[in-house]
């Protein structure tokens, strides 16, 4: 086998691979850590600020639900079982949204 290490030695170095992913229409090479990290949240997840990846802020709960309260008119509960109202009359509980 003559030639056959000295062929082996030539061999260029080995390429280090490239990992992209594609951030707000935009093509970015990052490494495979954290080409794992935006692959596991999902790439709408991610934006990119001061040129910088960043998980974008989850939106607030807009959700605003009714608690039970005193007020001027409103039910009388049998044994206080909120599925049995008895009557409507000033003084009972109402189903009301706080203010902020």
């Amino acid at each position: 086998m003559p030639g056959f290490f000295e062929a082996i030695n030539n061999l260029p170095p080995p390429r280090e691979k490239k990992h992209h992913v594609v951030i707000q229409g935009q093509q970015v090479e990052v490494s495979l850590q954290r080409k794992l990290e935006i692959i596991r949240h999902g790439e709408e997840n991610f934006m990119i600020s001061d040129d910088e990846i960043v998980l974008k802020p989850r939106p607030s709960p807009k959700t605003v639900y009714p608690i039970l309260k005193t007020a001027d008119k409103g039910y009388y509960f049998e044994q206080g079982d909120i599925h049995w109202p008895n009557d409507f009359r000033g003084g009972g509980k109402a189903w009301l949204i706080e203010s902020e």
